[in-house]
């Protein structure tokens, strides 16, 4: 039987489907220090798989990867040594998109905030702690993917006027889902952020996206906007995005990734200030979704070591 090594914390349902199908060494199971001795396939989400994870691997033929991004693994080296890789994108993207809309709203009507003080007991002036309204504000959606498009349709009907930056946007073949979403779309990103009141962030990391916001692109956004990012860690330039909070400018910042370690330290600068809501790389956890994903992987992953294509593949 094919042995398939699964190395991080998956939903059962993916698990149970395998069982008869091949053999499944569960996360966490102290066989998996040594999966690189007789694994024919693993299941990833978090952890990285290097290169000298692929070199080690002799028997590896697929390695599937719950989600979108694939910066923790190193796809030249897979290509190196002739293995797939795929991805699950589209499984997560309703979700994804829901809590970027959740957080903007938790930022502009500084729901954490109140919570905060309600749970210290310190005494609230709320004349002095208003909220922004959302409906009418203009959004930048910064990657026009799946993700970017429920993102863009949620922030439409809630009363918001949507820019679009994606410079490498292509309709699929089925048709183009932006088309229902009335917005514009701007060419040159330098254009997109004097406009906007929140900027949501949907994007993969990539040497091109990396500190794809910084300090200049904080300092010409609109006084008083929003940042949100739900894509990854890097994007955003952390240093530059504390500094814009702190001085003023923005209103607040709404971030479910981050650079150094997912969730971060609770001694992150970030973390000290009242106007930013954190959350730990949680945008795709809800139970409908983590069953649909842990399934998904589990049949690519099988689809591949059977022969077959993947449905994303990615190396």
């Amino acid at each position: 039987m094919k042995k398939i090594y699964v190395l991080d914390a998956f939903h059962p349902a993916g698990i149970d489907w395998l069982q008869g199908k091949a053999e499944v060494i569960p996360f966490r199971d102290p066989r998996g220090e040594h999966w690189h001795e007789d694994a024919d396939g693993i299941m990833v989400r978090m952890r990285p798989v290097t290169a000298e994870d692929f070199k080690k691997a002799r028997k590896l033929k697929g390695v599937v990867k719950q989600g979108v991004g694939v910066n923790t693994l190193d796809l030249d080296a897979a290509r190196k040594h002739g293995i797939v890789v795929a991805n699950t994108p589209g499984v997560n993207s309703e979700t994804v998109a829901e809590l970027a809309f959740s957080l903007a709203l938790a930022v502009a009507r500084r729901v954490v905030e109140f919570d905060r003080l309600i749970r210290a007991g310190v005494p609230i002036e709320r004349p002095k702690m208003l909220g922004l309204g959302l409906e009418g504000k203009t959004v930048g959606v910064v990657g026009m993917g799946n993700i970017g498009v429920q993102a863009a349709s949620k922030f439409h009907r809630y009363g918001c006027h949507i820019v679009a930056y994606d410079p490498y946007y292509q309709p699929r073949q089925d048709g183009d889902a932006w088309a229902a979403i009335p917005h514009e779309r701007v060419q040159d990103r330098g254009q997109l952020w004097p406009r906007l009141d929140v900027l949501t962030i949907h994007v993969p990391y990539t040497k091109e996206t990396a500190n794809l916001v910084g300090a200049k692109e904080l300092a010409a956004l609109k006084r008083n906007a929003i940042v949100i990012n739900v894509s990854r860690g890097g994007i955003v330039n952390e240093a530059a995005l504390y500094d814009a909070l702190v001085c003023g400018h923005l209103f607040g910042a709404g971030l479910d990734v981050w650079e150094e370690r997912e969730p971060p330290a609770p001694e992150h600068p970030l973390l000290t200030l009242p106007n930013v809501v954190a959350t730990p790389h949680a945008a795709g956890g809800t139970v409908e979704t983590q069953e649909r994903s842990s399934l998904r992987v589990a049949q690519e992953l099988l689809n591949i070591l059977d022969g077959g294509q993947p449905a994303s593949r990615v190396a």
